[in-house]
């Protein structure tokens, strides 16, 4: 017999499973949430309600994949301290945008500055590197290359970077809807999937840069009136080698999907623009790498050594808290080779995604404790 629909929706966790009417698109990227886009990153409320079953008021609570930062913006949000790892620099860089308290005051004045700044014809273009020279058209190029040379004058140059960057990713000479990964530039008109017409790639940045600014200042601004007086640590660097700060309550964590997402390669424009070092190379479950045996077996042993790390920073009683959609089974081998024991499982179903990557799919929440 066949799988029925019944079957696969059979042991669902409903508290941790939402339509998209119950929880539309603009509540999942509230406030800091949205303010650049991540691929593979999970929901502000998923994390909220494992806090609440998981981890006890007030205490500190790590994510050693932290990505975007889901973990640790809603730990401020949620009255808990937190820390932070990631191998990739930029979105450490983002991280730190998003959780660092800003005053209000000093950051309108000087996003708003440097944008009028911009606007007038200050900054100097520069000779770009051969990344930038391809997939930017001449305006465009000079746009972003104008308004990164204004940056370093600022308090706040790490917010502007931000802003820079998002707008980096808008003004690529790519299709409308392929934004993600495009495979090459872009140079003439084309059908355009999304809008359902012929599209022209985009010429200029100076409208994404104006845009961003005044989008990025609300998002800050929102947030800084619900961070509360929390502290949220970031760390850029390799989860297995960096030595965790303290002892914590618990880990909460989505671990990168083997085979799925180079983190490195979709924010490839920051790298280039703003000079971030590339770590690829100790990316852990990488897309490039795919999903032959080899790459799987690496897959298991790097898994397995970062939640070895954090079970010894874990506090007695602390739980490890992972989501992950464990289609290939590789999570009973990676808890046992981590020294922790499965306490319990929740299923969720994700029914969210849109446009190309449209469709749905189940997840697994492990709960699991040191052996």
């Amino acid at each position: 017999m066949g799988v029925t629909q019944e079957d696969l929706y059979a042991g669902l966790d409903l508290e941790l499973s939402w339509s998209e009417r119950d929880l539309p698109e603009r509540e999942r990227t509230k406030h800091v949430h949205r303010l650049h886009p991540y691929l593979g990153k999970y929901i502000p409320q998923l994390v909220e309600e494992l806090f609440r079953r998981h981890v006890r008021r007030g205490g500190r609570v790590l994510d050693p994949f932290a990505g975007s930062g889901t973990t640790l913006v809603q730990a401020l949000e949620s009255g808990l301290d937190s820390a932070g790892v990631d191998i990739a620099a930029f979105n450490c860089l983002l991280m730190r945008v998003k959780t660092e308290p800003h005053n209000p005051f000093v950051l309108e004045r000087e996003v708003r500055d440097a944008l009028a700044r911009f606007e007038r014809g200050e900054g100097q273009a520069g000779a770009p590197r051969p990344y930038v020279h391809a997939w930017y058209a001449p305006a465009a190029r000079d746009d972003l290359l104008r308004f990164r040379s204004l940056v370093s004058e600022y308090e706040h140059a790490d917010v502007l970077r931000i802003i820079l960057a998002r707008a980096a990713r808008s003004a690529r000479r790519t299709t409308h809807f392929d934004l993600d990964f495009p495979r090459e530039p872009q140079l003439e008109p084309y059908w355009c999937f999304k809008h359902r017409r012929e599209c022209r790639p985009v010429e200029r940045a100076d409208h994404f840069l104006r845009r961003y600014a005044l989008d990025t200042l609300a998002r800050l601004k929102e947030f800084g009136r619900l961070r509360g007086r929390r502290s949220a640590e970031v760390l850029h660097g390799d989860a297995r080698e960096l030595e965790l700060p303290g002892a914590f309550d618990a880990v909460v964590t989505s671990p990168p999907y083997p085979g799925l997402i180079d983190y490195h390669e979709q924010h490839r424009y920051a790298y280039e623009l703003l000079g971030l070092d590339d770590l690829r190379a100790s990316e852990i479950g990488a897309a490039a790498r795919g999903t032959a045996r080899a790459a799987l077996t690496a897959y298991v042993e790097g898994i397995s050594a970062v939640l070895a790390a954090c079970a010894r920073s874990l506090a007695r009683d602390g739980r490890i808290v992972i989501v992950v959609n464990d289609r290939r089974e590789l999570y009973q081998e990676i808890l046992e080779r981590s020294g922790l024991q499965l306490e319990q499982r929740y299923r969720r179903h994700v029914n969210r995604r849109t446009g190309r990557r449209a469709g749905e799919y189940f997840e697994d929440v492990l709960v699991a404790l040191r052996a």
